[in-house]
């Protein structure tokens, strides 16, 4: 008797297709029926290789070989899942098997799955396609009764081999050429380039830019606190008349850019009387959306400093290993419309009822009361904001399955718990708030203080948040017409900051919403909803780009390496702009969509490809490391050799004249043009922060010329006053930046510290000096100025650990002749009794 071979993407949805449509005997690797038989691959089973004739190996890479263009891709297949391949083949080439049903998932790397499962077995047998958005045992037998013919595909399954093969053919050419370029001087240095992977490190460099060049400015905040019959509270002053920021994208109604004004503030209004107006108004929030994939990573990365990697790894574990989490990799937020029954059993065994034998019973009672009252008071209802199937793609929204959780470990617990609480708190009622805010007028200057009352928890409930109030906290009463007084007034001074480095979370969000940065306006609409990457891939090409050294992962800072920076100025340098824009993705989604709608064909696409490929290699092949074009000037630094003119170059400092040149970029760190002029006009420049060692840890130090004018590191382990016959140091030319704290003489900058006069030379009789950089917190002359008049330096923010690697902020302190932290205060915020719970 003739059967069918259904192939499913995964053994999870071959098993729940054997028990939709019944009748099945289940074998080692295959389940079997009168009409079936039935399998699964496990993700992809097979990738792009070049036909051997036309491989070149690593060894021989270089521009005599690129580009490589094949006629033609083979397949390979994929070594740890090789043997499942085998079985496919084997049951594919049945003769009882006449025709396939391709069950994998509903998109095109589902197609591409299966199309070059069939192409390798080279079966010519008739295909049928399974079209599934949701995967209830309902939909799965609708599904069967509708499947598809499979030529009704072929557009799809064009899209998405053109997508795998100009992937290949970009990343092995830009990849081959460019490591061929900076390997042009000897050794072998591999650059990697890739469509995906370079314009979103690209967005991680031009933040990185912006960081270094922020110039901070100075402002001032003006606090007061008054005191009313019930009690004191604070308001800071605003401008009334702020319209916006306008173009100064730093302007606040609270910030001053004066201290004249801010004083004069001060001045006005302490000790004044104050005139009272509030309102207070009810404001209400909706519970987030159910989690896709870069949603989770993204929250999972804020909350428990999860990487993107860590989080689709626990994931994946809790749906396949697990079965508690619905299929992961996706990029809908919201459920199929056929799915309330599924949810409804789903909050059943929440409850912790029917749950079966050996569940986790204290995980389940967490959730058990919130279930209840979702199932008792009906509140799963049709609603678009969850069930829509106009929002749902391959996959819909990652939600708790209708499984027990048995034996999770601690991560996979988190991030379950994760997971079902966000999956709970859709179906609760909005959070209910009162938020009241009042104007304290003093001498016609206006403060301004907010408060914020939970009224009724609704969704928080289900985090624990029930019956709190807001961040702010409650007011004190201020009765009718009743004067205040201005008890205290205090001028802050601050400083603008540089926009923040990307952690993963928002390095996920960037690479989701990269169409937002296309200016043309098609291509924008084809990014649409697609970004870089796909959620499934976008963790691991954060891993690529920081196991290419790329970035370096610094607590949850993600900072481009000086390797990144040079890549950026090659490509751009190169005019090869196709590979650090987000524009590529775009033009190249806009022409697959159209394939898939039989409006454009692969022929034309592949050309397109072989064309930008060839153009590419050609840019690359045009240029030498020292005509490369880019913004490159001249010193104004003579050489030191022969006194000729030193240009910036691609790779180095070269001096025009003679063969003296210096390397740009030295222990993972690039010189800027400043810091080599300093270097050869001063002999020696910094210390300097950035530097790493061969373990990836970044060290801090002073460079200095050496008699063959090399530059070298200092790192301050100065002999003066080691021993008795070093020379004494003239401080005569330099201004005292106070009193040393020890034996009050005067202290100056010496080398990369900060010295008492009487701590070098022979008649040293005092040991005090500081570092000009501590922890990798650079401390400038004013600041020690303040250490030494003050006792105290301003707050200081980028001190790293050495023990935690994390950032931390401190004072610097002169504590008994020796310098060390104070930390700041964190004041407890007094939180008024909770409110009674309301019933919702």
């Amino acid at each position: 008797m003739s059967k069918k071979l259904i192939i499913a993407e995964k053994p999870s949805v071959a098993a729940d297709i054997a028990r939709a449509l019944g009748g099945f005997t289940k074998h080692d690797d295959y389940f079997e029926s009168e009409d079936f038989v039935l399998s699964s691959a496990v993700g992809h089973l097979l990738e792009l290789a070049c036909p051997e004739e036309f491989e070149v190996k690593r060894g021989k890479w270089s521009f005599a070989h690129l580009p490589v263009i094949p006629p033609h891709f083979a397949l390979k297949p994929i070594e740890k899942t090789e043997s499942r391949l085998k079985v496919l083949n084997k049951l594919i080439k049945r003769k009882d098997v006449e025709g396939l049903v391709n069950a994998c998932d509903a998109g095109r790397e589902g197609e591409l799955i299966f199309n070059y499962i069939a192409q390798n077995a080279k079966s010519g047998k008739p295909v049928q396609r399974l079209w599934l958005q949701s995967m209830t045992q309902g939909a799965i037998r609708d599904g069967f009764a509708r499947l598809r013919p499979g030529r009704e595909m072929e557009g799809l399954g064009d899209a998405a081999v053109c997508r795998s093969e100009s992937d290949w053919l970009v990343g092995i050419n830009g990849t081959r050429a460019m490591t061929a370029f900076n390997s042009k001087t000897g050794g072998f240095h591999l650059t990697t380039v890739g469509r995906v992977q370079t314009p979103t490190l690209a967005i991680v460099v031009e933040r990185e830019k912006k960081i270094r060049e922020f110039k901070p400015r100075d402002y001032w905040e003006v606090e007061a606190e008054f005191s009313a019959k019930a009690g004191s509270y604070k308001g800071k002053w605003f401008d009334e008349a702020f319209k916006g920021k306008n173009e100064d994208e730093h302007a606040r109604a609270d910030r001053l850019w004066e201290v004249a004004r801010a004083e004069a503030i001060r001045a006005a209004t302490l000790g004044k009387p104050g005139e009272v107006t509030e309102e207070s108004k009810p404001e209400t929030r909706l519970s987030p959306g159910l989690f896709d994939l870069t949603t989770l990573q993204r929250e999972a990365n804020a909350r428990f400093g999860f990487s993107a990697k860590t989080t689709l790894s626990l994931a994946q574990a809790l749906y396949e290993k697990h079965k508690v989490l619905t299929y992961p990799r996706t990029d809908s937020r919201c459920l199929p419309e056929d799915y309330l029954p599924t949810v409804k059993e789903t909050l059943a065994v929440l409850t912790g009822q029917g749950a079966g034998k050996g569940h986790d019973e204290v995980l389940l009672s967490r959730y058990s009361p919130f279930a209840h009252q979702i199932l008792a008071r009906n509140w799963v209802l049709p609603n678009k904001r969850i069930f829509n199937n106009a929002k749902i793609s391959d996959h819909f929204a990652i939600i708790p399955t209708p499984q027990a959780p048995k034996s999770l470990n601690e991560m996979e617990q988190k991030l379950y718990d994760f997971v079902v609480r966000r999956f709970l708190s859709v179906f609760f009622p909005a959070a209910e708030f009162l938020v009241t805010t009042r104007i304290t007028r003093v001498e016609g200057h206006p403060f301004k203080t907010e408060g914020k009352v939970l009224v009724n928890p609704g969704w928080l409930a289900v985090h624990g948040k029930e019956g709190q109030e807001g961040d702010e906290g409650n007011l004190v009463a201020v009765e009718p017409k009743e004067k205040v007084k201005t008890d205290e007034v205090t001028v802050k001074a601050n400083a603008t900051k540089p926009p923040p480095r990307y952690s993963e979370a928002t390095l996920l969000s960037a690479m989701e919403g990269a169409g937002k940065m296309v200016d043309d306006e098609e291509l924008k609409a084809a990014m649409a909803g697609r970004g870089l990457g796909t959620p499934a891939t976008r963790a691991q090409i954060i891993e690529n780009l920081l196991g290419e050294q790329y970035m370096l992962r610094e607590g949850r800072e993600l900072i481009p390496t000086a390797k990144a920076f040079s890549l950026m100025t090659l490509l751009n340098g190169l005019g090869i702009n196709e590979l650090t824009q987000p524009e590529l993705t775009g033009d190249w989604e806009w022409k697959l969509g159209r394939i898939e709608k039989g409006e454009f064909t692969r022929d034309e696409f592949m050309r397109e490809i072989a064309e930008m490929t060839r153009h590419m290699v050609e840019r690359a092949k045009q240029y030498e490391a020292d005509t490369i074009p880019g913004d490159f000037g001249v010193l104004e630094a003579p050489c030191p050799k022969c006194g000729g003119q030193i240009r910036e170059t691609y790779k180095k400092f070269q001096c025009g004249s003679c063969d003296y040149a210096l390397w740009k970029i030295v222990a993972g760190r690039q010189y800027e043009p400043a810091e080599i002029e300093t270097l050869l006009t001063e002999k020696q420049v910094g210390p300097l922060t950035g530097f790493r060692n061969k373990m990836g840890r970044s060290f801090a130090a002073a460079i200095k010329l050496n008699d063959d004018l090399q530059p070298e590191f200092d790192f301050g382990q100065d002999k003066a006053g080691e021993d008795g016959d070093a020379e004494e140091v003239d401080f005569s030319g330099q201004e005292s930046l106070g009193k040393c704290p020890k034996c009050a003489a005067n202290v100056f900058e010496h080398g990369t510290s900060y010295v008492c006069e009487k701590s070098v030379g022979p008649s040293k009789t005092c040991d005090f000096r500081s570092g000009k950089i501590i922890l990798q917190q650079p401390i400038d002359a004013l600041q020690m100025k303040k250490l030494l008049t003050d006792g105290k330096t301003d707050l200081l923010k980028e001190f790293v650990s050495n023990r935690t690697r994390r950032k931390f902020s401190a004072y610097l302190v002169a504590q008994g002749g020796k310098v060390g932290f104070e930390f700041e205060k964190k004041v407890a915020k007094t939180k008024a009794p909770a409110k009674k719970k309301t019933e919702t």
